[in-house]
């Protein structure tokens, strides 16, 4: 297989940028019947992006003691929960562990761990478009900034401050929402556009039937 490269972060920034979700597409539940309607659509769209986040630890050897965060995506909407709150918890982990409900991000080896270590118990039906990449001969980590460009010819900034924030405050920023959401939103989008790409006709030279 040909070795592929993915555009430096230098060559994405000449790009247009991708649409992202806005403030008013993000949801974070607060009560019981908002987790419940917030996990009924998630279940209903059968595929979702996905991700967590968590507050960063700065000193050597310390344990995160994420994530904070969870984070999912249809294509209409993103849904925060805040593990703070304790009623989301059976949800998270209905959807979570479910077999009906395939869960697409980048990069989620962390995730895997921190959800096992902190809420006991597995992922299932979860696919890492990192792999999906690496499988199509791109090397290392291509990430959500790189998957963009390559699947769109688009822009999808991320700012390392906003990674690095506090994901434990009970009250997260608009900056912090639109970074969560569009995180799980662009790794959905990502994973529609690789199906199209794996589904599209092929076309036929003239002449031919």
């Amino acid at each position: 297989m040909t070795r592929k490269i993915a555009p430096s972060k230098e060559q994405t920034t000449l790009l247009p940028p991708f649409e992202c979700l806005r403030l008013d597409q993000i949801l974070v539940p607060t009560t019981l019947p908002q987790f419940e309607a917030a996990a009924a659509d998630i279940a209903q769209a059968g595929v979702v992006g996905f991700d967590t986040e968590s507050k960063p630890t700065f000193l050597k050897d310390s344990v995160s003691e994420g994530p904070h965060i969870v984070q999912f995506a249809t294509l209409q909407r993103a849904y925060i929960f805040q593990l703070h709150q304790d009623d989301c918890r059976q949800y998270l982990a209905d959807l979570l562990c479910s077999s009906k409900v395939l869960k697409v991000g980048f990069g989620l080896e962390s995730d895997h761990e921190q959800i096992q270590h902190k809420l006991g118990f597995r992922l299932a039906n979860v696919l890492d478009l990192n792999q999906v990449f690496r499988k199509d001969g791109y090397a290392n980590s291509t990430g959500a900034r790189a998957a963009v460009a390559i699947m769109f010819e688009q822009k999808f900034h991320k700012s390392k401050k906003i990674t690095t924030s506090n994901w434990a405050e009970r009250q997260l920023t608009e900056r912090q929402l639109l970074y969560a959401a569009n995180d799980a939103y662009v790794a959905l989008r990502v994973h529609a556009a690789l199906n199209e790409t794996l589904n599209a006709p092929k076309t036929r030279p003239e002449g031919l039937a």
